[in-house]
């Protein structure tokens, strides 16, 4: 780990780290705005288009066709930022984990206060009587998914034209605002209002992570540009014992 940035979090109390795509990158997941991202790829409909509220209600099949091949990734495991992460919290230095991922591996890492900006592919429910599923449901099955009742098992992510869940959203702010360090990582900061979330930080240390320059870097105290678990990870050694002593990790 950087020796600027292992000091900043040796001092904090209270950090927050802001994350997004980026961070499961390692873990085998693509990203969406880099040259190789979901967004780059070219698909017979747009990949924003398909990812919309006005695609889900109107081509559902279609919609569930790319969602299992392009958004899922079941056997994805939390990768050296992950599992930094939770160690962190552990330690008393992070309060939280806001991210927009939706993969769950923070949680399958150890984090235990995460807030979801985006949703979870863990969560879904029927549209009709509102009854929980698991993954599976939607993952091992083909076509639309549909409940005991028949309704439509909609996943609990949010979609283009759907609004941030507002319970999560004031959690995720109140705590930004009250860090004392925001570590942001693996994001463009491109996607609103998740990135508007940053001017509620009001902290000592803003410390960016990030392959590319992002509209934060100005405003920071330490940028560090590279994989964000290999920069967060520490010492490569010192990191493979850690995740051997944690054993496999399950979502």
């Amino acid at each position: 780990m950087d020796e600027k940035l292992r000091k900043i979090l040796e001092n904090a109390h209270r950090a927050v780290f802001f994350g997004g795509a980026g961070v499961s990158v390692e873990s085998g997941i693509p990203d969406f705005r880099s040259p190789d991202g979901l967004y780059s790829r070219q698909f017979d409909v747009p990949a924003e288009e398909i990812l919309s509220r006005g695609y889900f209600d109107a081509h559902t099949e279609e919609f569930f066709r790319f969602y299992r091949g392009r958004m899922l990734y079941p056997a994805a495991r939390p990768n050296a930022a992950h599992r930094a992460l939770a160690r962190l919290e552990a330690a008393g230095r992070l309060r939280s984990v806001v991210t927009q991922n939706i993969d769950g591996l923070h949680q399958a890492a150890g984090s235990r206060r995460v807030w979801e900006l985006h949703g979870s592919v863990h969560r879904n429910h029927c549209m009709r009587c509102g009854r929980f599923y698991g993954l599976e449901a939607v993952a091992g099955c083909t076509g639309v998914p549909r409940c005991s009742c028949g309704g439509i098992i909609k996943p609990d992510v949010v979609l283009y034209g759907e609004a941030l869940d507002s319970r999560v959203l004031s959690g995720a702010a109140r705590d930004i605002a009250d860090a004392d360090v925001l570590v942001v990582g693996g994001t463009s900061l491109n996607v609103y209002p998740a990135a508007g979330l940053l001017r509620y930080f009001s902290g000592k240390e803003l410390v960016v992570i990030n392959k590319t320059p992002t509209p934060a870097d100005r405003a920071a105290s330490l940028v560090l540009t590279g994989p964000i678990g290999s920069i967060l990870g520490g010492e490569p050694g010192r990191e493979e014992a850690a995740a051997a002593a944690e054993g496999p990790q399950k979502q």
